[in-house]
């Protein structure tokens, strides 16, 4: 049976609009970020092609170890479009990410991009957070060689669950992924979001609201 032209129609539309729900594909074998370019667009213009070179499409010191020595005990080494020009409008990024023994990598979300993570040393306890109104963690124990998948803006965490350091390689579907850390963006905005709207928000005292800022 023919499908009415409107609903053949509708079915372009709903793929068109699918299709467009992630990074530009490339219209050319590359198109090189140009850092100094002035044009405005949604991503990095591009430099002459005839200008592009090998160091544009390599980057170096994944083999090193983030410094860990901070609050939450971890270090992510971003690879994306900012350290490695010739990602820009491949729709990818890569990170490494360092653990201290028992550190964290906090609640955060990625606006613009799935993340699929691999254990190279360590256990680390992984898991997101589906939407409203379930709100449902899902969450694992990953051992060196495992794999996880966090779905484009959720929030998710992981966590070194040994005493020895843990580490993990994350690829993501953009060249700029993007990163809201939950704690920071809420009690480290600038400015402060007003104390009584957090206070209501949690459920808290304005008081416990003003001490959590005064630590970002």
């Amino acid at each position: 049976m023919a499908i009415p032209i409107f609903v053949s129609g509708l079915l372009v539309l709903c793929f068109s609009i699918i299709a467009i729900a992630s990074d530009p594909s490339p219209l050319q074998d590359f198109c090189v970020a140009d850092a100094n370019s002035t044009v405005l667009l949604n991503g990095l213009a591009c430099k002459d092609p005839k200008l592009a070179q090998a160091s544009d499409f390599s980057f170096s010191g994944l083999q090193m170890a983030g410094n860990t020595s901070n609050a939450v005990g971890s270090r992510v080494t971003p690879v994306t479009v900012t350290q490695l020009p010739g990602l820009n409008t491949l729709g990818i990024s890569f990170a490494r990410v360092d653990y201290a023994p028992w550190g964290i990598n906090p609640p955060h979300t990625h606006p613009r991009a799935s993340e699929i993570l691999t254990v190279l040393k360590g256990c680390l306890e992984v898991g997101f957070v589906t939407s409203n109104p379930d709100n449902r963690l899902i969450t694992k124990i990953l051992q060196k060689g495992d794999v996880f998948v966090f779905p484009i803006g959720l929030i998710h965490f992981q966590r070194n669950v040994r005493p020895g350091s843990a580490i993990a390689l994350a690829a993501l579907s953009s060249q700029n992924p993007g990163v809201i850390t939950i704690a920071n963006a809420v009690f480290g905005s600038k400015p402060d979001i007003s104390s009584d709207i957090l206070a209501k928000a949690f459920q808290t005292d304005e008081a416990i609201v003003k001490d959590i800022q005064s630590k970002f």
